[in-house]
């Protein structure tokens, strides 16, 4: 399937004007990730977005005693929004859960598209905010639940 079909079907991006389609799809690669891969590792620049395609990967909170997956994500779901930022580093290791395709579009190209296309910085920035929030809430639920409080 070409890249821009892929984008136009894939959650995060569904929805965009056909120019945003394509200048996306102009900036994306496809990536596969092997099980268990470490995709990202925390406290790393972050570097690039992710739109997963196929399978599924797992957000975990890293220390040097233990690992917790904060949250499974699945087809139509992103990670690496830090990419996004200026000077930020990874805030969770991602690692594959099984064999996972994704799109993989570089940070800096991205930002400099979205100052390019306030449209569409405008668009990504309302969409990424919703992820982050998701993240927000799946790292108090897990935090919540290693208290002992009921979620």
């Amino acid at each position: 399937m070409p890249l821009a079909q892929t984008l136009r079907n894939h959650a995060f991006t569904n929805g965009l004007a056909d120019a945003q389609i394509a200048s996306l799809s102009s900036l994306a690669t496809e990536v596969t990730f092997e099980d268990n891969e470490v995709i990202l590792v925390d406290g790393e620049q972050s570097k690039s977005f992710y739109l997963l395609t196929s399978g599924s990967v797992a957000v975990e909170l890293r220390t040097p005693r233990y690992v917790v997956c904060v949250q499974a994500l699945e087809p139509g779901q992103v990670f690496g929004w830090s990419a996004l930022l200026e000077h930020q580093d990874t805030l969770f290791q991602v690692r594959a859960r099984e064999r996972t395709t994704a799109l993989r579009i570089d940070g800096a190209a991205l930002k400099l598209q979205c100052r390019t296309d306030t449209h569409l910085g405008a668009e990504i920035l309302q969409r990424t905010l919703q992820v982050v929030a998701g993240r927000v809430k799946a790292t108090e639920i897990r935090f919540a639940e290693m208290c002992g409080v009921r979620v």
